[in-house]
């Protein structure tokens, strides 16, 4: 099973790009199922803040039964993790409590595919971190867990044994090949295959966050990742496609796309 979707679904620029110009904020998320034809969301603002479970409520009732979100874990879980004064990991047991909470709905209407745990550049790959990774796991409990790094120095073969062992999926990424960033990688450690497309923009460190993602994939740089793509579904039992390059409606154009270069091939 292949789904395909974009990382979040409300931005302002889709207006008169991707949504027409008049439709309301509250019809977006219909609209971006059985218009668009897309049935799985990512949903990064749970990043920011965490969320409700009224919220997700409401999402859950405008949207099928056979559709699916992932739900982008709080930084309270992944950034905000030490004490900024002794560096010390604090005590967070709260948040996943009430993380977890939240997602109620979603389970509950057998609508949530995952949680994507990204974590930050200055997560190395240490004990204490790994220790970190598998309480995580324990906090989660029998909820599907996919992890992002951002630092490549966790691209070596006892991280993916320890996914491999705990059950966690290993994002893969696509985003510029430049030093700091993770390189293209397909991996499967779970039984969830996960790709998320940042785009390519070179100027990644030296522009807004705004704009970070201002990236339309070419059809020829798509279809590069259809051969990966299938041999990762068929080692996992479901294969999640996102597409983080926001900017300009350029990520519902490319997994538009890609849904149709999966469908020919």
């Amino acid at each position: 099973m292949i789904k395909i979707g974009t990382s979040g679904f409300y931005f302002v620029d889709w207006k008169g790009t991707v949504y027409p110009p008049g439709l309301r904020e509250r019809e977006m998320l219909s609209f971006y199922e059985k218009e668009l034809g897309f049935h799985a969301l990512e949903v990064n603002f749970t990043y920011y803040a965490l969320p409700s479970q009224k919220s997700f409520s409401a999402m859950s009732k405008k949207t099928s039964g056979d559709f699916e979100f992932v739900v982008k874990a709080y930084k309270g879980m992944t950034h905000e993790i030490r004490n900024k004064e002794t560096g010390e990991m604090i005590n967070n047991q709260e948040t996943f409590k009430k993380f977890k909470y939240s997602l109620e709905p979603l389970i509950g209407d057998g609508k949530l595919a995952g949680i994507l745990a990204q974590f930050p550049y200055g997560f190395f790959p240490n004990r204490e971190n790994f220790g970190y990774l598998e309480r995580f796991k324990e906090e989660m409990g029998d909820l599907p867990l996919v992890i992002e790094f951002r630092n490549q120095t966790w691209l070596k073969e006892v991280t993916f044994e320890f996914l491999k062992r705990y059950g966690i999926g290993f994002c893969i990424v696509d985003e510029p090949k430049l030093e700091k960033l993770m390189p293209y990688l397909p991996q499967a450690t779970s039984a969830i295959g996960y790709f998320r497309f940042h785009g390519r923009n070179p100027n990644w460190f030296n522009v807004p966050a705004s704009v970070r993602y201002d990236y339309l994939y070419s059809e020829n740089e798509l279809r590069e990742f259809v051969p990966d793509i299938k041999d990762i579904s068929k080692k996992t039992a479901k294969t999640l496609i996102f597409f983080n390059n926001c900017h300009a409606g350029s990520a519902a154009k490319n997994a538009a796309q890609m849904a149709k270069l999966l469908l020919e091939q």
